[in-house]
């Protein structure tokens, strides 16, 4: 990133600096992660009875927030770089480039091991440093243009598909990570799955008030009231519903609300005035 930010500014070559900027905002992410990583695991509290679970996912929505903001000030350096580019190095362009497409590789093999167990920060990295190295290959295409064809309007397109690169990166990342933080459902999750299988557990007459939305990545929460059919016990229906859920949907933090069925005819009386 040091290395990108000095020779671009030396060079003239936009492309490297907006590189070295996406790694500065990966570099900030990538350390928001970590404390956010330790925050999580912290035990439960009165206050804050799910833990510390969240400050992942606000980690990622902040991560999302600064790479939007980098990729906005790419776009209007180009813009005005447009009209008239400067003369532009593009033989230490082409050497930083490729140093850099180098070394974001190796980070990106680093990061893929064991890629399964890891969660949405790591995810979130590997996604910056991929995102890095197309950069970098940008920004060794750019100097290539300027070497061969001495064509240095190059340098602030192939910027601008650089900031598209983060813009869009950043905008994933703000998406996924307010659907968690408005309470949205999984999105690998099928309601109406869900739904059909608590119907389907004997004893269940009816349901409503489902609701299934996630503290963190991996930890997905289900609420329900159901109503239990007659001649069935509430306690035995609610732990076959929470045993349905675990089985066939992964749900282990269920909590089920059993409800009698209101007998047929039932009239419900208000007292008169005395």
């Amino acid at each position: 990133m040091v290395v990108e930010a000095g020779v671009g500014f030396w060079s003239g070559s936009l492309a490297l600096v907006a590189d070295a900027g996406h790694m500065l905002a990966d570099t900030a992410a990538l350390g928001l992660a970590m404390i956010a990583q330790r925050i999580a695991a912290r035990e439960r509290t009165r206050d804050r009875t799910f833990g510390h679970r969240r400050a992942e996912v606000l980690a990622a929505f902040a991560n999302g927030i600064a790479l939007g903001l980098t990729a906005i000030w790419i776009f209007v350096e180009a813009v005005s770089r447009w009209s008239s580019p400067p003369e532009i190095q593009g033989e230490a362009v082409a050497i930083t480039a490729g140093t850099g497409l180098l070394v974001n590789l190796i980070s990106a093999a680093i990061l893929s091991a064991g890629q399964a167990g890891h969660n949405v920060n790591t995810r979130a990295a590997l996604a910056h440093v991929l995102s890095d190295a197309l950069g970098s290959v940008g920004a060794l295409v750019s100097a290539l243009l300027i070497l061969l064809f001495g064509w240095y309007r190059a340098d602030p397109t192939i910027s601008m598909a650089i900031g598209g690169l983060i813009l869009w990166g950043g905008w994933r990342l703000v998406r996924d990570t307010s659907h968690v933080l408005m309470e949205g459902s999984p999105a690998a999750m099928d309601l109406a799955a869900v739904e059909e299988t608590i119907r389907s557990v004997q004893g269940v007459k009816d349901l409503h008030d489902l609701h299934v939305w996630s503290i963190s990545e991996g930890y997905d929460v289900l609420t329900v009231h159901v109503v239990i059919a007659p001649d069935h016990h509430g306690t035995e229906v609610a732990a076959a519903v929470n045993r349905r859920m675990r089985e066939v949907h992964g749900l282990s933090h269920c909590t089920v609300q059993p409800e009698a069925t209101r007998p047929e005819g039932l009239v419900r009386l208000r007292r008169g005035p005395t």
